[in-house]
């Protein structure tokens, strides 16, 4: 199983969206068997594009603190179990992962942006 949490530094990203970079933490039974850390620069606001490298990168979990109705939407279209509205340091989330601890708190954001719109 492969979770993926948006991070900034050592913490749970708190926009989804807006994130530079995803934690993929490898797991088998209960051990983390490897972590990396992708680059998203280029697909920030992009929610299919998020949603399809997640995929291409064999995840099956998100765990995220904020994230929109869109994005949400287009994580649920390909067949992801989200966790939203979790906060923390990535390895802490993790064990309070493993000990069966996080729930959904079925939380989206909803941002005024001005300008900026996403599709």
């Amino acid at each position: 199983m492969k979770i993926a949490m948006p991070k900034d530094g050592e913490v749970l990203d708190q926009h989804f969206g807006k994130s530079r970079s995803f934690a993929i933490v490898a797991l088998e039974g209960n051990e983390i068997v490897n972590t990396k850390e992708v680059s998203t620069e280029s697909l920030q606001h992009n929610h299919g594009g998020l949603a399809n490298m997640l995929e291409n990168e064999g995840v099956s979990l998100v765990i995220t603190g904020g994230i929109g109705a869109g994005a949400y939407k287009s994580l649920e279209e390909k067949g992801f179990k989200v966790i939203r509205g979790v906060s923390g340091k990535i390895g802490d989330v993790i064990n309070e992962y493993l000990k069966g601890a996080l729930q959904d708190k079925e939380v989206t954001c909803s941002h005024d942006h001005g300008e900026h719109h996403h599709y």
